[in-house]
């Protein structure tokens, strides 16, 4: 299994949207979605599958978090 610290320099794939900082509930559309806003290039090579990255993941550590608040 792959260190934490190293999930930082991997390559950030569209597949983890899920572990993402920016991937949040939205109430109003009932599901999750990307709070990171994207220009209309950016979202066209995101939803084309042209990118296989996103140059907006940041990994969501919910235990470093909660750590900070002790």
């Amino acid at each position: 299994m792959a260190d934490i610290k190293n999930k930082s320099n991997a390559p950030k794939r569209a597949s983890q949207c899920e572990t993402c900082e920016f991937y949040d509930w939205d109430e109003y559309l009932d599901a999750y979605v990307c709070d990171m806003k994207l220009d209309e290039d950016e979202l066209l090579n995101f939803i084309s599958g042209r990118e296989n990255y996103c140059p907006y993941y940041r990994f969501y550590d919910e235990y470093k978090s909660v750590a900070k608040q002790n």
